[in-house]
């Protein structure tokens, strides 16, 4: 298979164990970053599968046309930036795991997964039993695409889900069944976990605060599959030191911390990426 990747400008998925997994396909790569349609068609003409970073490259109709080829887009977080609706029409699959990779994470701080395999390789068999996640509230602030199967999940492990986001989806929400938070003070105040999936903009920049974060049970978890940019800069790691919330699951590192995993207090438990 032709498989392109784009936007590696720092050129470390090839460094990465899983890119042995694409040993025997054509790969290419590509580390400085292209919008212009006509480059773009012409570096892509027989791309099968390409795999995107964030948000960098707009994929919309003008340029799909050009990719006759073209089968499957992998992208990981978000994706206003891809034309679905043009790619449905094409049959054209866009995949993306953040969702999935925020459960994993939550059910890993829940079970005190990385904590367990640490013992383990130290020869102690089995250090707790974890929390179970059934009855627990589940927070979604930003009910968009990424949040809705997020909140789907939850009903599967029987939480009870509550969401705040913009009037239109909180609307969608509760179309789903889900009931919308009263406040976000309610939102961090009363949830067992809350998770966050907003895009990073102008007014997304530092949403959540301190102030907050100091809201919510020294027993809960945060989770941020989003962008570190939408929390309040050194709030997360204050307020981890001061116990509230208990523990954190961060992909991203936020400047100045080193959070990129499940964290409680100011100790770093396990990397997620």
């Amino acid at each position: 298979m032709k498989i392109s990747i784009l936007d590696d400008y720092h050129d470390t998925l090839r460094t990465l164990d899983c890119f042995s997994r694409l040993e025997g396909h054509d790969v290419e790569i590509w580390n400085d970053h292209v919008q212009d349609t006509d480059v773009l068609a012409d570096r892509l003409q027989n791309t099968e599968a390409l795999v995107l970073i964030r948000e960098r490259t707009e994929i919309r109709e003008p340029l799909l046309q050009r990719l006759p080829r073209l089968r499957l887009i992998s992208q990981r977080s978000v994706y206003p930036h891809i034309d679905v609706d043009a790619c449905t029409q094409r049959r054209i699959v866009v995949s993306s795991s953040m969702a999935e990779l925020t459960w994993a994470l939550i059910l890993a701080a829940a079970r005190r997964l990385p904590q367990q395999t640490a013992a383990l390789k130290e020869g102690v068999w089995q250090i707790g039993v974890g929390n179970t996640l059934r009855g627990k509230a589940l927070g979604i602030y930003g009910y968009g695409r990424i949040g809705s199967v997020v909140a789907g999940y939850a009903r599967a492990f029987a939480m009870d889900v509550r969401v705040w986001s913009r009037p239109d989806s909180l609307e969608r929400a509760r179309a789903d069944g889900h009931a919308p938070a009263a406040s976000t003070d309610a939102l961090f105040n009363e949830c067992d976990v809350l998770s966050l999936h907003l895009r990073l903009v102008e007014a997304t920049r530092g949403v959540v605060t301190a102030r907050d974060l100091a809201r919510m049970k020294p027993t809960a978890l945060f989770v941020n599959t989003s962008r570190a940019g939408l929390i309040e800069p050194g709030a997360l790691p204050a307020a981890l030191r001061a116990g509230r919330p208990g523990a954190a699951a961060h992909p991203d590192e936020p400047r100045g911390a080193d959070l990129g995993g499940i964290a409680r207090g100011d100790q770093q438990i396990a990397r997620s990426t």
